[in-house]
């Protein structure tokens, strides 16, 4: 659907009013609510936001210019107006056009702005915000209450007697304060007349990619643990850093342990099976699913996981003797493999081996505590920046959250 069947569309709506009178406020996903006066356009809204969030509409081949020109009453003056041959003193959107067209040129430009921003902000090369779950919060830093694990205290209750009673003790967990960040983009007089829309859309890409990569960048940090301390785990009151050697539990094998095959791996998941509850002193309960490597293990990891079947020999590879020689299939299974570009940048930041590596549950490690998600927000118009710098429209999207680790004893960390 190009930008006039679009506007034929809005204008066959309007005719339908008049016969069928259909209130309802559709809301965009970017948190706009547009209101339908027909079941025509609404079914147009719902299509054009399906479209842009599937992919069926192409962002590239929508004109600004031209949808400008035919949902703005006089459009096509008005831009011609802003041509300095044609003397080039513009028109006011809010003098030169009528109040409806006005505000579905600008839903129309928002929708697309948010979706151009949104496909930067959640690219698929940030993979720790795909993993790690977004916990809504309504605190700038909150205090997760819970009460003691009461551990395995059942008894044998004789005939008659009394059941006996066990006691529970406060339990709770702080999460860091979150933090405002966002940026603003801009529609300009010459975005329009010079129909830059690709222009438009690089620039909404950079506000959602330099967005997102803000925010994977913070939740690796929590992850290994470095370059920052403002996500570590705080229990009962007090700060512990993730990855410990000694007490009060030990989740690091700090050399000897480089990534080669299965036996690595079970190294890792013998200590993760030693870590205990703190209440209870039972084995912390957890299925260990993430393999997390650098770029430089990437193909190290795959081999070791998806190796069909493993062949040992006993004594070893013996040069005498009949060694005894058993194929087993493999026994490493049902590991997600998870790497990034990123995560061996900011390991190497904060002066770490790259070739460190770690197994155990992302997901159940970190949150992101977030009170808002990605929003955008559009600036009204005849603003003072359209006057001092042209800028028919402008966005601003913004974020709010912090990364959390909430429990450190479902990762072991591996050194070579």
């Amino acid at each position: 659907m190009n930008t006039r069947q679009l506007a034929r569309y809005f204008q066959a709506a309007r005719r339908d009013r008049a016969r069928q009178h259909f209130r309802e406020y559709f809301r965009c996903p970017n948190g706009a609510q547009v209101l339908c006066e027909s079941d025509s356009e609404y079914r147009l809204w719902e299509s054009l936001t399906e479209g842009l969030a599937t992919g069926q509409i192409d962002l590239q081949r929508i004109s600004i210019r031209s949808l400008f020109e035919d949902f703005v009453p006089g459009g096509r003056e008005i831009v011609d107006s802003w041509n300095p041959r044609h003397g080039g003193g513009g028109i006011s959107l809010t003098e030169g056009a009528g109040a409806i067209d006005t505000a579905q040129f600008s839903n129309i430009t928002g929708q697309v702005v948010y979706t151009r921003i949104l496909q930067a902000f959640t690219a698929e090369e940030y993979v720790f915000s795909r993993i790690v779950p977004q916990i809504p919060t309504q605190f700038n830093g909150e205090k997760i209450a819970g009460i003691s694990r009461i551990g395995d205290e059942a008894q044998v209750v004789p005939e008659g007697r009394p059941y006996p009673l066990v006691g529970v003790s406060e339990d709770y967990i702080q999460t860091p304060q979150t933090l405002k960040r966002g940026l603003i983009d801009a529609l300009t007089k010459e975005a329009v007349f010079f129909d830059r829309t690709g222009v438009l859309l690089a620039r909404c890409g950079e506000v959602g990619e330099f967005l997102g990569l803000n925010k994977e960048k913070r939740l690796i940090d929590a992850f290994i643990d470095q370059n920052t301390t403002a996500h570590r785990y705080n229990w009962r009151g007090t700060t512990y850093a993730t990855y410990q050697a000694t007490s009060p539990w030990v989740n690091v094998i700090p050399a000897g342990n480089g990534l080669t095959d299965w036996t690595s791996i079970d190294a890792a998941e013998q200590v993760l099976a030693a870590i205990r509850d703190p209440w209870t002193g039972e084995p912390i309960m957890v299925t260990p699913k993430d393999l997390i490597v650098t770029r430089s293990k990437l193909y190290s990891a795959r081999r070791i996981v998806t190796a069909t079947e493993i062949e040992v020999m006993t004594p070893g590879f013996a040069t005498a003797g009949n060694p005894t020689r058993t194929a087993t299939p493999n026994p490493i299974q049902s590991y997600r493999i998870i790497s990034s570009q990123l995560l061996g940048a900011r390991m190497a930041l904060a002066s770490e081996s790259t070739n460190d590596w770690f197994v155990g549950d992302v997901a159940r490690a970190i949150n992101y505590m977030e009170n808002f998600p990605l929003t955008v927000v559009q600036a009204a118009s005849n603003s003072e920046a359209e006057f001092q710098r042209d800028i028919v429209m402008q966005w601003k999207a913004s974020e709010r959250g912090a990364a959390a680790v909430v429990e450190p004893r479902v990762l072991v960390r591996s050194s070579q």
